[in-house]
């Protein structure tokens, strides 16, 4: 092992509920050799929050910058030649944490019309405003006729999960849900925006994050059929065949880091990103 020691180097990002965290890990010991904590600062002034109502939502721009203030912190740490050598960046979020995108996989927050608004933010896991939507996807999945979809998911679907959170948007009616293309999940996010992915069909869904917060299952062909999911709401099946209907595991890789992104970390192109799954709750 002494040999190998310093030659290759990876780093994990996790984002947490307040901060993101990064660690640089020497690949041939798993001894750590840098890491930093950025925290996410227009959640710490409780910005686009209502306690009051259960609303949680977080601004896709605390990512952003929370990430590049991590991972630059844990590299100077490292010291100098080691950003060089990192040859893989995974990624792990809280979950289920999704957004209302564009066409092109980005949250609408991100545009001057929606970056004022809740709804167009990622709905974050401790968000319970679709306590309501929740126990109507459980009476339908028991009372429809077909399949049981929350069979997998414990028998319980939970408020706390995609389809209550898209629910509940769908039923706010605010322009964000208007002008949504997708839905996307944090955790499929980060590594769309750090590889450079703006088409959709090629954005890898994580299956620990569908598998368990969206009712997907390759038996039934993927995710609840809009026979189901009109049902609830009819822009829940428009919006459900934006997914696609594969899933990928932890193990598959997304793709290397794209030249902005790999600027701004001070990583190389050749850095590759893999797919991580959201943290159960």
């Amino acid at each position: 092992m002494s040999g190998t020691k310093g030659k290759d180097y990876v780093i994990g990002i996790d984002f947490g509920t307040d901060s993101v965290r990064a660690l640089v890990v020497d690949a041939a010991d798993g001894s750590s050799a840098g890491s930093a904590v950025s925290s996410y600062k227009r959640w710490a002034k409780g910005e686009f929050c209502d306690a009051r109502s259960n609303r949680f939502r977080q601004h896709p721009l605390d990512y952003v910058e929370g990430v590049e203030e991590a991972t630059k912190g844990a590299l100077a740490q490292a010291g100098a030649g080691v950003a060089a050598k990192v040859r893989g960046v995974t990624i792990d979020t809280t979950g289920s944490t999704p957004c209302l995108a564009d066409g092109f996989g980005a949250p609408l927050a991100l545009s001057p019309e929606f970056a004022s608004e809740p709804d167009a933010m990622f709905v974050l896991w401790k968000d319970h405003t679709a306590v309501a939507q929740a126990e109507r996807i459980n009476a339908l999945s028991r009372s429809w006729g077909g399949e049981d979809f929350t069979k997998y998911e414990g028998g319980i679907y939970s408020s706390e999960w995609f389809w209550a959170k898209t629910l509940r948007l769908v039923e706010n009616g605010s322009k964000a849900i208007a002008a949504a293309k997708t839905v996307i999940e944090h955790c499929d996010w980060m590594p769309a925006l750090l590889t450079g992915t703006r088409d959709l069909a090629k954005i890898r869904r994580s299956r620990c994050a569908a598998g368990h917060k969206a009712m997907w299952h390759a038996s039934w062909g993927g995710y609840p059929p809009a026979t189901f999911l009109s049902r609830l709401h009819p822009r829940l099946a428009e919006l459900a065949a934006s997914l696609g209907t594969e899933t990928f595991t932890a193990d598959a890789v997304f793709g290397k880091l794209c030249p902005e992104w790999a600027s701004r970390l001070g990583l190389s192109t050749e850095s590759w990103c893999r797919s991580a799954p959201s943290t159960p709750t």
